[in-house]
């Protein structure tokens, strides 16, 4: 549903087997992916996303 309504990069919370809430505007998820391995995951993530809006 997400992506039918153009979302292309959201953040989820899940507790147990319940969806707590859905982040469309900062999904703070890459700073901790960043954290863990130092690379730029913003900028990766903007690159496939550019790459599927132009082709």
């Amino acid at each position: 549903m997400l992506r039918e309504k153009g979302q292309v990069f959201v953040g989820i919370d899940v507790i147990g087997d319940w969806l707590t809430e859905i982040n469309v505007t900062s999904p703070t998820g890459i700073q901790e992916l960043e954290r863990f391995d130092g690379t730029n995951t913003a900028a990766r993530i903007w690159e496939v996303i550019e790459a599927k809006r132009a082709g």
